[in-house]
């Protein structure tokens, strides 16, 4: 790995609960013989600019990565260690893996989730620029449905927002890798580690300037059986190629 080069920041420790007809965690399940994690490491592996990938794991499921990583040549893998209870503690267990791997905190940190496979190098290539020039980067695209915001558990509406307004925020997430770390060790002394949606949620808790990079419509997280329905729909139809606009490796 160069000194100038960015590393990624994977973390793929949920267990797909939400998906009621999954065998095996989300991010396990095989999509055109390729299981959804490896869909999503692979755009970084070849991604000229990501020197080294750090990645974190459910316990049980650590061997098993490195398997795939192996079977598959993800090569720039340079950890797995175990997730945490939250995404945010999966996320500081792989940033703590970079720093002990000698990576340097001033190092661009793209933090991104295990089970969002819709991207591109494009995005990964601004989302580094943006944050090397202003400190940070959030995917986003505008949001194309009206929002609302109930406060009696969807029984009624409160308030409605200005939708041009607001934006969807996706991943990367991009920083400096010791300003992750900082913030995130810093939600854990404050009692706050896990309380936060995403690293966007939680640098904005903090003060931090969050600068947009635009998205792609279909880079969602796997969540539900429909989400991974139109992955797999996308793959295997090669309509994936269209969608991030360039070709299937």
């Amino acid at each position: 790995m160069a000194a100038q080069d960015a590393v990624a920041i994977v973390f793929a420790g949920g267990l797909g609960s939400r998906m009621v007809k999954a065998q095996l965690p989300k991010q396990f399940i095989t999509i055109r013989d390729k299981p959804v994690l490896v869909h999503t490491l692979e755009h970084f592996q070849s991604h000229p600019e990501v020197g080294a990938i750090y990645l974190s794991c459910l316990t049980g499921y650590i061997e098993h990565a490195w398997d795939l990583v192996r079977e598959f040549g993800v090569t720039k893998v340079r950890a797995i260690v175990a997730g945490g209870v939250t995404a945010q503690n999966s996320i500081l267990n792989a940033v703590q893996a970079a720093l002990a791997d000698n990576v340097p905190e001033d190092a661009t940190a793209l933090v991104h989730d295990g089970v969002r496979p819709v991207i591109n190098a494009d995005l990964i290539t601004r989302n580094i620029a943006t944050a090397r020039e202003r400190g940070s980067a959030i995917t986003a695209i505008p949001c194309f449905e009206t929002i609302a915001m109930s406060l009696d558990e969807a029984q009624t509406v409160e308030s409605v927002t200005q939708r041009d307004l607001m934006y969807v925020l996706q991943a990367p997430q991009t920083f400096p890798l010791g300003e992750v770390f900082q913030v995130n060790t810093r939600s854990l002394e404050d009692g706050l580690l896990g309380k936060f949606v995403d690293q966007a949620h939680l640098m904005r808790h903090y003060g931090a300037e969050l600068h947009l990079v635009p998205g792609l419509r279909g880079n969602v997280k796997l969540t539900t059986d429909f989400d991974l329905l139109q992955f797999r729909l996308l793959v295997e139809s090669g309509a994936l190629s269209s969608v991030v606009g360039a070709e299937l490796s």
